[in-house]
Formats: structure tokens, C-alpha cells, sequence
């Protein structure tokens, strides 16, 4: 697991300057789609309070809590390059083969990793007034996984008119009760499958 690197600590060699320095030169543009994609599992993250190691590029999902596999995907109308017109609101919600870090393996087969996702929409459209950091003018649609799986099948887009008919808008300020339910209904929902295999059989 890698440590944190405080943004104080000098680079070796680089006369005074620091990893803070290196951050704020390569990712002060969050309106970049990597860059926003990453802070708004920063976000996330910091709604449901699991920050407590850096970021892993290319983990089986996004964040872990409870136990939980989380996604968060996110969208803009607004890119940070010039632009005719906004831009339309679209999520990869496609299978993968999942590589998780910890055991550096992969899934036998390609599925939806996670146990609910998290949309996240940065709303924004003028640009001479846009302020990507403020979580205000983020919204937030929790769905969890089951429910993304029986309404869009193998399906690897939606637009968000697709997302809004299986989620709610919300706040980040209820982003954690939120995925606290969509992870209860998972759970009811799993159960409840199971009950019903086992019955059939």
C-alpha cells in the first residue's frame, strides 16, 4: 500500500521545490476530464470518510467501504477546452475484467466490480463563472449495482436522462446516507435472490 507524500516535502534535487509544488503545477486544471474524474472520487471519498491511503490507479473500484466496492464516474457539460456548445452528460457503466491491487489478480470473467456507483455531475455551464471545487454546484445519483444490472443489462453508456430514471439527484451533503441505502437494498435485494434460487431448486 503506498504511503501519503506530504505537499511540504522537498524533491530531492530541485532546490526548494516541493511535491505540493509538483501537484498544484501538473493538476490544478480539475475541469480536465482525469482530473475532475479524480476529485470527485476525492469527493466521495471524503463524504464517506475512507482517505486513509493514496488513491490506487486501476484498482477493481474506486473506494472501499464497509467492506463495499464503490464506483464513482463522473460528467460535465463543461470541458477545459473551448467548446460550441455543452456537452452531453454520459457514464461508462460497462463491464470489466477487474484487477484488484491488494492480490494483483484478475476476475475470471468481465462484470460490474462494484456494489453501487455513484454519478456525479459537475453542473456548471458558464464557463467565465464555473468553480469546479464547489461541492454545491456538484449533483450526486447513487445506484446501486443490482439495479444498474437489471435496467441496463449489458449496456456499456447511459446518458443522464437514463441515470435520473433509476436515481435521485442529491447533495453532497446526503451522498453518505444515500449510498447507505443503495448498499441496504443491494443487500435485501441479493437475499432475496437467493431465497428464490433456492426455492426453485
Amino acid at each position: 500500500m503506498p504511503c501519503f507524500i506530504r505537499p511540504d516535502e522537498p524533491i530531492p534535487g530541485l532546490d526548494g521545490s516541493t511535491f505540493g509544488d509538483f501537484w498544484s503545477w501538473a493538476y490544478s486544471d480539475i475541469l480536465s476530464n482525469s482530473n475532475r474524474s479524480v476529485f470527485a472520487e476525492y469527493l466521495v471519498g471524503c463524504a464517506l470518510g475512507v482517505l486513509d491511503h493514496p488513491r490506487i490507479e486501476w484498482d477493481a473500484c474506486d473506494l472501499r467501504y464497509r467492506g463495499k466496492n464503490i464506483e464513482v464516474k463522473a460528467s460535465a457539460y463543461l470541458q477545459s477546452w473551448p467548446q460550441k456548445r455543452p456537452s452531453t452528460i454520459d457514464f461508462d457503466i460497462g463491464r470489466h475484467l477487474g484487477w484488484t491491487a491488494d492480490t494483483n489478480t484478475y476476475a475470471s470473467e468481465t462484470a460490474r466490480t462494484a456494489d453501487c456507483y455513484v454519478f456525479c455531475v459537475f453542473c456548471d455551464q458558464d464557463r467565465n463563472d464555473c468553480f469546479v471545487a464547489d461541492t454545491s454546484r456538484w449533483v450526486f445519483y447513487v445506484v446501486h449495482t443490482g439495479l444498474l444490472n437489471k435496467c441496463f443489462g449489458g449496456q456499456k453508456h447511459a446518458r443522464l436522462s437514463s441515470i435520473k430514471r433509476v436515481g435521485t439527484a442529491i447533495r453532497f451533503d446526503q451522498l453518505r446516507d444515500a449510498i447507505d441505502r443503495a448498499l441496504e437494498s443491494e443487500a435485501t435485494e441479493n437475499a432475496e435472490d437467493a431465497v428464490r434460487q433456492s426455492s426453485a431448486e
